[in-house]
């Protein structure tokens, strides 16, 4: 589906494809649980491009036990000592699992280079590391997707704004997005050079223009289904069985407060 900035997905389509589309995922799932599938989502994008909003409609209808969320918190001192993957390793999906990154190891190609929360040594020797550890990942039966969100300048701009304006999403917005908005060429640049040393034939990196949130939403999803090759399993036919009988029981106000 493309996306249009002049002609957005309209909400009643949106749902009507996500609701076909969070029956396939479902049944992704249960095609992970049954074939012990490993797969591994990685989210990167720019600030304000919609990556929280993407991994919400993947997860929303889905079981956290079988796909889960990964957002770690910056590096404690005992991590920063550690090679710089090593504390993402732990995460990756064992069998039965489906792991979404928000943020990932790319930290340091990105938001870590850019801020200089490390050197130029550091970043230039991720990047030459990194295919390598993709290609061992990949190598050990790992479905690995990795989605960058491109969204444009203005609507960047109009996001950040909402963030500030709407006090439901002052959350959103931390000293280091606003200082990170300040330096939209030293990401471009950086995401740049990242995708130059990355984008692999084993891992690819897949671009998503996120101005129109429902559209990359929908892309994504739809991405992610066929890209996996799952079949879905065979369901039995479920009737619901007949309650026991009270036996004596009488059904007394058990409770002293009720809301509602």
């Amino acid at each position: 589906m493309k996306a249009n900035a002049s002609d957005p997905v309209k909400r009643k389509l949106y749902e009507r494809k996500l609701r076909d589309l969070h029956e396939e995922l479902v049944e992704l799932q249960e095609w992970t649980k049954h074939a012990g599938g490993k797969v591994c989502i990685v989210f990167e994008g720019r600030d304000g491009a919609g990556k929280g909003g993407a991994i919400k409609a993947i997860t929303e209808r889905v079981s956290p036990r079988v796909f889960r969320v990964v957002a770690l918190p910056p590096p404690t001192e005992r991590e920063r000592s550690q090679m710089y993957v090593q504390r993402y390793l732990p995460h990756l999906p064992a069998a039965g699992e489906i792991v979404i990154f928000d943020r990932s190891w790319y930290n340091r190609a990105g938001v870590e280079r850019v801020m200089g929360f490390c050197t130029e040594e550091q970043a230039k020797g991720f990047l030459q590391s990194v295919s390598g550890v993709e290609k061992a990942i990949v190598d050990s039966g790992t479905i690995l997707l990795k989605y960058w969100l491109e969204v444009g300048q203005e609507e960047q701009t109009r996001r950040m704004q909402e963030r500030i304006t709407d006090p439901r999403k002052i959350w959103k917005l931390s000293p280091m997005d606003l200082k990170a908005y300040s330096r939209w060429y030293d990401y471009s640049r950086a995401r740049d050079e990242m995708f130059r040393a990355s984008d692999t034939a084993w891992a690819p990196w897949y671009a998503v223009h996120s101005d129109d949130k429902r559209a990359a939403r929908l892309n994504i999803i739809s991405h992610i289904l066929s890209s996996v090759p799952y079949d879905a399993p065979r369901r039995d036919k479920i009737k619901l069985p007949k309650r026991q009988k009270p036996d004596g029981y009488d059904d007394v106000d058990f409770a002293r407060n009720w809301i509602g």
